[in-house]
């Protein structure tokens, strides 16, 4: 007998861009569960509270019924058997994203034996997005509304009317 596959998406999402939301979206067509795992990145310094981004995330992909969004700390090769995944879900911009991911999954699976890491393509729309060049914009007072959803666009500029 098959078991379920549940597919896991990591990420700091710090924002949420809509490259990230394209993945989901495609990860959501081809698996029956989608667990995207927000990480509690102690040592990073976010933008946004680890509270925001799984509210932004969860508002994001309310029409997504197999789309549960949840926060983890650790080592996610771990977390991955916790959640009893079967595919690691990481998306690719470009070749360099590619070599850094390529290492990463090949680690994993050293790690444990029982990760299989899929690679999605965003929209060509969004290959040129990245969290960091969002806040980069964001605080700088550039219009982010064609690259984050409209929840992540509005805390931005509350951040940014904070910061002035």
């Amino acid at each position: 007998m098959k078991k379920e596959i549940i597919a896991l998406y990591p990420g700091s999402f710090d924002p949420l861009t809509n490259g990230h939301l394209d993945i989901i979206t495609r990860a959501s067509r081809l698996f029956p569960t989608l667990i995207v795992a927000i990480t509690k990145n102690l040592n990073k310094n976010h933008l946004f509270s680890l509270e925001d981004r799984i509210d932004m995330l969860k508002e994001s992909v309310s029409d997504m019924h197999n789309v549960k969004v949840v926060s983890f700390s650790g080592l996610l090769a771990n977390y991955f058997d916790e959640m009893k995944a079967n595919v690691l879900i990481r998306g690719l911009r470009a070749v360099s994203d590619f070599e850094y991911e390529f290492q990463m999954a090949l680690m994993n699976r050293n790690l444990n034996a029982n990760f299989e890491t899929v690679f999605l393509m965003p929209d060509q729309d969004y290959t040129f997005l990245s969290s960091s060049m969002i806040k980069e914009i964001a605080m700088l007072g550039g219009d982010t509304k064609d690259f984050v959803p409209a929840c992540v666009e509005k805390k931005l500029k509350q951040i940014k009317k904070q910061n002035q």
